[in-house]
């Protein structure tokens, strides 16, 4: 009984599966046939045959083809696409198989055989046009030829990244000044690039392993090698490497946008391409495995904008991959500095008849002049092997940060360079590690390095004692008349654990002294000038400070910020002593705990008074004890760590900064109770051809009562510099806020007018607009006028010169010009709002200097 059951079974299960077949058989859609030339009746090879929204097939060397549907079909039609031919649209019966024949006819518009009869070049038109159809293709298989298309894809990379002067006058080499460095012009390179002799002063070499996984996503990528020249002290070779390797990314032509030079380039196949670009179809030809592509030759419809000219090989066979990419800038385009740039990408197929990137190439050469000989030139070449795809990887390898440098990352020898390398390196460039140590040794060269670091940064060393910065020595206001300053710090020189900071000003009109002196201790052993932080500082500062003032990249003793606009008579006398802890953590999140002693006392049109029941009476000055926390997020963050300031080199990710301040009564004899809550947002967002604009969202709230010298003094800018983050016609002290929200845009057009003005077009000049909105306000708690025992507003000829934002909010905007000489922006700025606020400026001209690509 028990066996006739399972035999019962076993015939069940086996008619299941012969209708499973059977449903199989017939719901398979299969379709074969020959393609023909219409009039010579010749097979065609390589025709793409697809199910409408589909997969495809090509026909073979016979003309024959074979489609075979995989799933349920959605749309019973199949196409035909062969460059040079009409497009077919057939009908197919689902679920059956059948026989289509096609006789494909020559496209009109494909006809190479023309006959001009006048001088003006035929209007070109993305209408109709077989080239264009042929690029729509290959952007609509995009999201099929790019490696995300996998779910786990792992690789290895080997990137060199080299800068050489080029063309070096002969004078200059001879000269007797740089004897001493023959050995370094010997060593040049006159083979590499046709026409130049180069001579390397820059290299670097990083051999890593990519993981990718497609869900969850996430990318890994750790650095098992990595090899760079080092100039010593005076230059910071880390950013150096983060500078250059910005200017000259990856470059993913599957990408719409192409980040190169601080800018995006719009790709050849982006979804906007066939908007800006003009494509051409050149020709047939076959690569060396004997596979046919489509040779198309594509330009810019406008020579100055940030696009590329070149040509592209596109495959046939059903994939529309590109397989080789050659491309360079028009000289027409609207960037600075760069002579040429050239671009090829060169991919392999693989077994799974994918298209993977096997070679990229980026060279450019750049100088002061477009046609100057001498200048520098410099190429990233990236070349990629053993692609494994599709094989999953336990979660551990994907764990923990995107990038991880190995511990013995930079202590390979020249045997694991020769082992590992996938390109062997010139005779050239096996030499520049060697040259560049020498030349770091000679004390000429470090003499040199010395006079440029002062020239520049503002500082110069005396062995373990370093002076400046230069640019604050000298400077002058209205408070403290003509002020001279002298200061300077330790260098690792002398302790890598304990630096010291210290400085003494004085005043001619003022006839006060001023001085500066701070400890810190490196608690990981490193710089307390070079990422990442992690150090503990003790400070006490005694000087005078503009209110609110709060600059980025300079000291407000710089001189050249003496030159001011207006009343510029505000000045606080400040005793600040601090004691903070900074860490840095490798994933560019920080934190910082700090605790702050400050007295201040007002000068100049500043004076302090409120009311008792005795009267009026002065406050000869404030005293508060703060403790602080900041938590600052900045992923992928890159930047030129200075002497003085670190130099963003700004990237498409956000910053934000998180900070909360609180007021302790009776601390130290604090006099007041409080807590300030501030987040900042920082980005830059890239719109392809219309520029990029950089946003900042700002805002703030501060619980408790406290007197309005102690609220948030919104940052004003009375110098005729444009500042990025000041509002350049609010005067000092203006506005103040216990609660206030703001935003500024600053958009850059990259020329996208000004290239299509033909009186404009060769002085390349670029625009700018930019928006400053800022709401805030004082609460009744908070505000002097409704609160008599709190410090008045100050005024200055019985006028009040400090307001709320409980209005209106205040408004700024300007317009610009930039590039001017590929230094100068000029924006004309308007204020909007409280424009019958006394002593102000209502409309302004304001000038910025920045070395910009």
């Amino acid at each position: 009984m028990e066996r006739k059951r399972t035999l019962i079974k076993y015939l069940f299960s086996l008619l299941f599966l012969l209708l499973g077949f059977a449903y199989a058989a017939v719901s398979q859609t299969v379709i074969q046939g020959k393609v023909v030339d219409a009039v010579t009746k010749q097979p065609l090879q390589y025709v793409s045959v697809v199910f409408k929204g589909g997969r495809g097939t090509v026909t073979d060397s016979l003309g024959n083809y074979t489609l075979q549907s995989i799933g349920k079909i959605s749309n019973p039609t199949i196409q035909i696409f062969y460059v040079g031919y009409i497009t077919i649209s057939r009908p197919i019966a689902i679920g059956k198989e059948q026989t289509i024949n096609l006789e494909m006819e020559a496209d009109p518009r494909a006809v190479n055989n023309v006959t001009v009869t006048t001088n003006k070049r035929a209007k070109y038109r993305n209408k109709n046009n077989p080239a264009v159809e042929l690029i729509r293709h290959v952007i609509e298989n995009k999201p099929i030829n790019r490696m995300e298309r996998y779910n786990y894809l792992q690789y290895d990379q080997y990137e060199k990244l080299e800068v050489s002067l080029s063309s070096i006058p002969e004078k200059i080499m001879n000269s007797k000044l740089l004897r001493k460095y023959q050995f370094l012009f010997d060593n040049r390179d006159t083979l590499s690039v046709r026409g130049k002799s180069l001579m390397p002063v820059y290299l670097e070499e990083t051999l890593s392993k990519k993981y990718y996984r497609r869900n969850p996503e996430k990318t890994k990528t750790i650095v098992t090698g990595q090899k760079q020249v080092n100039f010593g002290e005076y230059i910071d070779n880390h950013g150096v490497s983060s500078y250059l390797n910005r200017l000259v990314m990856d470059v993913d032509i599957y990408d719409n946008n192409i980040p190169l030079f601080t800018y995006q380039f719009l790709s050849p196949i982006a979804d906007l391409g066939p908007t800006f670009y003009m494509y051409y179809i050149r020709d047939t030809v076959t690569d060396e495995n004997g596979r046919k592509l489509i040779k198309m030759y594509f330009t810019p419809r406008n020579t100055n904008d940030l696009l590329f000219r070149g040509n592209m090989y596109i495959t046939l066979d059903g994939n529309y991959a590109v397989q080789k990419l050659n491309m360079f800038i028009s000289k027409n385009a609207n960037l600075n500095w760069v002579r040429e740039l050239h671009i090829d990408l060169d991919f392999e197929k693989s077994e799974d008849g994918r298209y993977h990137i096997k070679k990229s190439s980026v060279m450019a050469e750049a100088g002061i002049t477009k046609s100057g000989a001498s200048g520098f030139y410099g190429g990233r070449t990236v070349s990629y092997k053993n692609y494994v795809v599709n094989k999953p990887l336990s979660d551990s390898v994907y764990n923990g940060p995107s990038l991880v440098k190995l511990d013995k990352a930079e202590l390979h020898t020249d045997s694991f360079w020769l082992a590992n390398r996938h390109d062997s390196l010139t005779h050239t460039e096996s030499k520049i590690y060697s040259n560049i140590d020498s030349l770091e040794k000679m004390p000429s060269f470090r003499r040199a390095m010395a006079i440029a670091t002062l020239l520049v940064a503002g500082y110069t060393s005396f062995g373990p004692f370093e002076v400046g910065p230069v640019n604050a020595f000298y400077s002058f206001n209205p408070i403290e008349g003509f002020r001279l300053r002298l200061g300077g710090r330790t260098t690792p020189k002398m302790s890598k654990r304990i630096y010291f900071e210290t400085y003494g000003a004085y005043g001619f009109k003022d006839e006060k002294w001023k001085y500066f002196l701070s400890g810190t201790y490196s608690i990981n052993n490193k710089s307390i000038y070079e990422y990442p932080l992690n150090f503990i500082r003790a400070s006490y500062q005694k000087d005078t400070k503009i209110p609110g003032q709060e600059l980025q990249f300079v000291s407000e003793d710089n001189f050249l910020l003496s030159f001011k606009r207006g009343k510029n008579n505000k000045l606080l006398y400040n005793d600040i002593f601090k004691l903070e802890y900074v860490h840095e953590l490798p994933s560019h999140l920080s934190y910082t705990f700090g605790f702050k002693h400050w007295q201040h006392q007002p000068a100049g049109a500043i004076s302090y008074s409120k009311v008792d029941s005795t009267g009026t009476v002065a406050v000869d000055h404030i005293t508060t004890t703060e403790l602080s926390g900041e938590l600052r997020w900045a992923p992928h963050e890159q930047f030129y760590q200075g002497k003085v300031y670190r130099i963003p080199i700004i990237n498409k990710y956000p910053i934000l900064t998180l900070r909360f301040t609180a007021g302790v009564k009776g601390l130290f004899g604090s006099e007041y109770n409080y807590e300030n809550l501030n987040l900042r947002v920082e980005k830059r967002a890239y719109m392809a051809q219309l520029g990029y604009s950089d946003l900042v969202l700002e805002g703030g709230y501060i619980f408790g009562q406290l007197p309005y010298p102690l609220m948030t003094i919104h940052r004003a800018n009375q110098t005729y510099a444009y500042q990025l983050n000041s509002y350049n016609l609010m005067n000092f002290m203006e506005f103040v806020s216990d609660h206030y929200a703001g935003v500024t845009v600053d958009h850059h057009f990259n020329g996208l007018i000004f290239n299509r003005i033909p009186l404009l077009r060769k002085l390349k000049l670029r625009e700018l607009l930019s928006v400053k909105v800022l709401y805030g306000g004082v609460r009744d708690e908070n505000n002097p006028n409704l609160n008599p025992a709190l410090i008045k507003f100050p005024s200055l000829e019985g006028t009040t010169t400090s307001f709320s934002l409980s209005k209106e909010p205040y408004i700024e905007g300007s317009v610009g010009v930039g590039n001017i000489f590929k230094l100068i922006r000029v924006d004309l700025v308007k204020r909007f709002t409280y424009l019958n606020n006394p002593y102000i400026a209502t409309i302004g001209v304001r000038t910025r200097f920045k070395f910009d690509f």
